[in-house]
């Protein structure tokens, strides 16, 4: 399979698959582009170049399925619970289902983080965001994001962003702090405001196909290997997130700037355009069942 970033959690998945099927299924990890650009992977799972893969839930936005993009609102949730509780609730489970317009199979979600914002300055009042150019996904709501703030989105690949910066291609981006702290942003930055403005999560998922080549037994070891795998993972990038964050402040690079309760909240009411726009493209219906999942108890 190929995965975007990290593949600690799914390393322990082949482990726990071997395991479970006694050495009959076996899986081998092509992490961080190894094998396939953000522009091709989606079309070499669909070709059965590959099994199953891990792309960010933001790719899903184009190939069809919007609706994917309510995880990039921007401060939306305030906690991992909140974001555990859509994933498996009735909104989280509808998106899994959906991708069968495309004959995709939606196994479970993998958590990266909650992003912050970095630039040569910090990022925490609408203002100062004007005119700064920022690398972005490709997704039309984090774009939607940067241009109501008055920022440039500029949508490059995550390999190319440590580049970019240090080039002066573009002036910041948007990371959890462990996408910061591996790909060494903080050498090419001098800022970093930790805003917690949006989630980064991942969908594992298969091709129909090859789901249904599998046998009944052999899909049941595949979803008792993952839960399990994912359940862990989230753990760990939780954990990693906090200790990279302790790294970046020992290492000098960079100033750390906390946003205070009132800069959160002309922020978030500068961004409710974005709302609006998503609303709009996939209907209010899912905003309306996601804020009762989010709130609830």
């Amino acid at each position: 399979m190929a995965c975007r970033k990290y593949s600690g959690a799914l390393q322990r998945f082949a482990q726990e698959l071997a395991a479970i099927s006694a050495g009959q299924m076996q899986v081998q990890i092509y992490a961080n582009s190894q094998l396939l650009s953000d522009d091709d992977e989606m079309q070499a799972l669909q070709l059965g170049a590959v099994d199953m893969l891990a792309p960010s839930l933001s790719k899903f936005g184009r190939l069809g399925f919007p609706e994917f993009e309510l995880f990039d609102l921007p401060f939306l949730f305030q906690d991992a619970a909140q974001v555990h509780r859509v994933m498996q609730g009735r909104v989280g489970q509808a998106l899994l289902a959906g991708l069968q317009r495309q004959r995709l199979v939606g196994l479970g979600y993998l958590d990266n983080g909650f992003k912050h914002m970095s630039a040569n300055r910090p990022l925490l009042e609408p203002q100062d965001f004007v005119g700064q150019r920022l690398r972005v996904q490709s997704s039309r709501v984090i774009a939607h994001q940067m241009r109501a703030l008055g920022a440039q989105p500029v949508v490059l690949d995550f390999g190319q962003t440590r580049r970019a910066l240090a080039m002066g291609v573009v002036d910041g981006t948007e990371n959890p702090i462990s996408n910061f702290w591996t790909q060494r942003m903080h050498e090419a930055q001098t800022d970093v405001s930790l805003t917690s403005h949006g989630y980064l999560g991942y969908c594992i998922v298969v091709h129909q196909r090859f789901w249904q080549y599998l046998s009944p037994l052999q899909r049941a070891w595949v979803e008792q290997a993952l839960q399990g795998a994912l359940a862990w993972g989230n753990v760990q990038a939780q954990q990693r997130n906090t200790e990279d964050l302790q790294a970046l402040r020992a290492s000098g690079h960079c100033r750390l700037h906390t946003i205070h309760a009132a800069q959160r909240q002309r922020l978030r009411q500068a961004l409710e355009p974005v709302y609006q726009g998503l609303a709009q493209r996939i209907g209010p219906q899912w905003l309306v069942q996601l804020e009762k999942e989010r709130a609830a108890a």
